[in-house]
């Protein structure tokens, strides 16, 4: 058991919130009454994951995506926000997005996701942080040699445990030897893709995929969450490091909301 503040503070220094995007809203949203023996990670805290979180006890709740954004005008029962949220409130449970902080943050989602291409040199943000340039938004970086892109293909899925993903490409021949990513929307970091032969991103724009491939670059896409949900072990695992009285566990019922049919 530990006080919820021991693991936000464990949690703020391994995702430091001032790393977050200057538009999102991370870090502690719900002040809890309740010590933390359990806490439930996912990334969409929706209606069915608030009433897993309560089923099992949780007394935090650490949301990737922060559940609590903007346009919050009033608190009531008359929507599925509100009524998730004040039935968080009523027992007593934390909850914390740490969101674009951890995926700037060494270590965290951008780091992870370029896991998915092996050794590599040269890693560096696509948009260094203005205080500590070292990390920042997403990250480029150079394969050891120049690889086909339909050899990366396989272990993009297997690194994010997937059976497809959507590709487009200048050429069936296209050969990678440099990547981007971006875990989520990419959108954000479209200007910062072109000049590398691959980017790997969860969501991005029609258009934007069209001048990805006319300047010579392949898209991989996976849907928004399926660049995001995969890191949530290595998380529970790192949290689990530094506060081992507490049970970090996973959502079963948290998952990609699209499906193919």
């Amino acid at each position: 058991m530990a006080r919820w503040q021991d693991v936000v503070e464990q949690l703020e220094s391994m995702a430091p919130p001032a790393l977050a995007g200057g538009w999102d809203n991370v870090g502690l949203l719900l002040e809890g009454t309740r010590a933390v023996r359990r806490a439930l990670l996912c990334v969409d805290l929706t209606p069915p994951v608030v009433d897993e979180a309560l089923a099992m006890d949780a007394d935090l709740v650490i949301a990737y995506h922060p559940p609590i954004f903007s346009g919050l005008k009033r608190l009531t029962s008359s929507t599925p926000q509100g009524r998730s949220l004040l039935a968080l409130i009523r027992a007593g449970v934390t909850v914390h997005s740490p969101h674009t902080a951890l995926d700037a943050a060494a270590g965290g989602m951008n780091d992870w996701l370029l896991e998915a291409f092996g050794t590599l040199v040269e890693v560096a943000p696509l948009e260094p942080d203005r205080v500590e340039p070292a990390v920042g938004a997403g990250r480029r970086a150079t394969l050891l040699s120049p690889r086909p892109l339909a050899e990366l293909i396989p272990a993009i899925k297997a690194h994010l445990g997937l059976d497809a993903v959507r590709v487009a490409t200048p050429s069936d021949a296209h050969v990678v030897e440099t990547v981007a990513v971006c875990p989520g929307a990419g959108g954000s970091l479209f200007d910062k893709a072109p000049g590398h032969g691959l980017y790997l991103t969860g969501e991005l724009r029609h258009h934007d995929v069209l001048a990805l491939v006319a300047a010579g670059s392949a898209v991989v896409l996976t849907d928004h969450t399926n660049t995001e949900r995969g890191y949530l072990p290595r998380l529970a695992a790192r949290l689990t490091e530094r506060v081992p009285s507490v049970r970090f566990e996973l959502s079963a019922i948290d998952a990609d909301p699209l499906r193919i049919r």
